[in-house]
């Protein structure tokens, strides 16, 4: 059973979900690894100017990265994901939320990597709130351009491994 069946949503998905999209010059073999690899993750995941400061990490179903992300100002936002699908190279899923057990803000993150026929991969990343209010909050703190700025880290580490 999924968090949102147990959580009974009703919402529609459209008016709970957030998408994020980037094409990558890039492998996606590559991309999937800076995302299933924990000595990468940890290196490029976050906002600008946030530190990553990680507390466990086993990227397998069933695994978890319990870290904090460390803002420019020292305020520390305590995190959790639990690792619930991985299909390499093509999916990672986890349930993200605090690092509390039970968290009532958990939603489901899904990001996906698709090979183009010109090398590039194109990344999405899906966030699946339990409700509407919960992803206008998200909204509201800027979270679509913050996760660009993920995005954006993501390619940048990457084109730093290719040379």
């Amino acid at each position: 059973m999924t968090i949102h069946e147990k959580a009974g949503w009703q919402d529609e998905v459209q008016e709970r979900e957030l998408v994020l999209t980037r094409v990558v010059n890039a492998p996606r073999d590559l991309l999937f690894s800076l995302w299933s690899n924990p000595e990468h993750l940890p290196q490029w995941f976050g906002p600008n100017g946030f530190a990553i400061e990680t507390r466990e990490i086993n990227i397998v179903v069933g695994g978890r990265w319990c870290f904090d992300m460390v803002a420019p100002d020292g305020t520390r936002y305590d995190n959790r994901m639990v690792f619930t699908r991985i299909e390499s190279p093509s999916l990672i899923e986890a349930e993200h939320g605090r690092d509390v057990d039970n968290d009532p803000g958990r939603f489901l993150l899904r990001v996906t990597f698709l090979q183009q026929p010109d090398g590039r991969t194109v990344v999405t990343l899906r966030q699946l709130h339990p409700s509407k209010e919960q992803r206008n909050a998200v909204l509201g703190f800027n979270a679509v351009e913050l996760g660009y700025q993920t995005l954006d880290k993501m390619a940048a580490y990457g084109r730093g491994l290719q040379g």
